[in-house]
């Protein structure tokens, strides 16, 4: 599970407009406890009760989505700043954040166990692991996502990372019932085979061929977070893993920040995503 799905609800970016921002809005890390708290009462709200997922360590009594990861990983969080901290709602938005340094603590990446990274970690390039991204459905069709990835900008150059990766995820867990989309990011945005990450599980789905394709069905079921990554010069892993768990189909995306070009690359630098 987790970049994405509509969860996010967000606007796939003009390269030809700068990003805009909400005032009230502002983007940092987790600071203590409380910020932990808040980021894990929302992926409740969002990953469990929104779209019927669960885990081993999910706090149904605290409502709150927690895993083992939580600890290792650092917490980028779109905050309402006209709430109060001391009522826990003041998160409205999270990515959880994992780069290549912080492996050691963790023990692993999270999508190492649906994925081989195997070709990533050959690149020699400095790798940011992207998950639980997720945002509180009032705060969704606005700039709250956009401001989230700027403050992801800021933090993937003060590390200097070259990849960002991590598992998008298709609601449910039939493959088949998003063939269109899974056939059209296979046949066109597929990654080179230098950074070709592969599912772990067996009896992948057969793509269509390519004459079988239809763009517009494609487009029309496809996350929109997943088209904004495809936007920016996003590319994906070979094939699927179901996650029963989480009840998601989930892909790897993977955007080397170096294979941006054009107006992707015009918006990104606006976002602070190229160097």
């Amino acid at each position: 599970m987790n970049l994405s799905q509509d969860r996010t609800a967000v606007t796939v970016p003009d390269p030809a407009k700068p990003a805009p921002r909400d005032a009230a809005l502002s983007v940092r890390l987790a600071r203590d406890a409380q910020d932990l708290r808040a980021a894990q009462a929302l992926r409740y709200r969002v990953f469990i009760e929104e779209m019927g997922g669960t885990g081993p360590l999910v706090d149904h009594q605290a409502r709150l989505e927690r895993d083992a990861f939580d600890p290792a990983f650092d917490h980028l969080l779109l905050v309402d700043d006209r709430r109060d901290p001391c009522q826990g709602n003041h998160v409205v938005g999270a990515y959880r954040l994992l780069p290549d340094t912080g492996v050691a603590q963790a023990g692993q990446f999270y999508c190492d166990d649906e994925f081989d990274l195997a070709p990533l970690r050959a690149s020699g390039r400095r790798l940011l692991e992207l998950g639980r991204s997720c945002i509180d459905p009032a705060y969704r069709g606005g700039v709250g996502m956009l401001q989230m990835w700027q403050g992801l900008a800021e933090y993937a150059l003060a590390r200097e990372i070259g990849i960002l990766f991590g598992a998008a995820s298709f609601r449910g867990t039939d493959p088949q019932d998003w063939h269109q989309p899974l056939s059209w990011l296979h046949h066109h945005h597929l990654a080179p085979e230098g950074l070709r990450a592969r599912a772990r599980q067996g009896g992948q789905p057969v793509p269509l061929s390519a004459s079988a394709l239809d763009r517009r069905q494609a487009m029309a079921q496809m996350p929109s977070l997943i088209k904004a990554y495809l936007r920016l010069g996003g590319v994906v892993g070979e094939g699927v893993f179901v996650d029963h768990a989480f009840r998601t189909t989930d892909i790897c995306i993977i955007l080397d920040t170096q294979a941006l070009s054009g107006s992707a690359r015009a918006f990104a630098q606006r976002a602070g995503v190229a160097r």
